[in-house]
């Protein structure tokens, strides 16, 4: 790829995991490398058999607990590996890296708006650099090429409806 952009999924509203994989499909559809980086998820979703199938490479950066509260040390050192693993797929060539649930986890302080950034621009030109997740910090917003905010109008959950092997999860 001669041109690279940052890309950043943010909002309330369903979709911006789901955009970010649509993404990766499409590009490996065109020969390009893609991984997926996800902060948070330590457990298999449905989506990772599709990934499988499609080719898609996926590492998985977090603990099977849901974070509440202060995040463990465990967490924490499980997603700044996350970083480190991103600045190594540059340096092997990835065209699309992808930081699933990324801005979450700063929103979390599960690591910092700066940490992200040293790796944000570290971004080589060629690569195609995809941030996901709800509270995406100003930083993100204003050094990111496009935005797109998921924003919530209506959900099903609000009457009670859980998530969905194979929809949601």
């Amino acid at each position: 790829m001669e041109k690279g952009y940052i890309q950043v999924y943010t909002g309330n509203g369903k979709g911006k995991s789901t955009a970010a994989f649509g993404l990766a499909m499409r590009a490996v559809g065109a020969g390009l490398k893609v991984i997926i980086i996800q902060f948070l998820k330590g457990q298999k979703y449905s989506e990772h058999s599709s990934f499988k199938k499609l080719g898609i490479e996926y590492e998985l950066y977090g603990t099977k607990e849901f974070i509440i509260g202060e995040p463990s040390e465990e967490v924490k050192e499980l997603a700044r590996n996350g970083l480190k693993r991103a600045l190594k797929a540059f340096e092997e060539g990835y065209d699309v890296v992808i930081l699933d649930e990324v801005n979450v986890s700063v929103y979390m302080k599960v690591f910092s708006v700066e940490e992200v950034m040293e790796v944000i621009k570290s971004k080589p030109d060629n690569v195609e650099l995809i941030l996901t997740g709800r509270y995406a910090p100003q930083e993100f917003i204003e050094i990111a090429d496009l935005v797109t905010e998921m924003k919530e109008v209506k959900h099903y959950y609000q009457k009670g409806i859980q998530a969905r092997r194979g929809i949601e999860m």
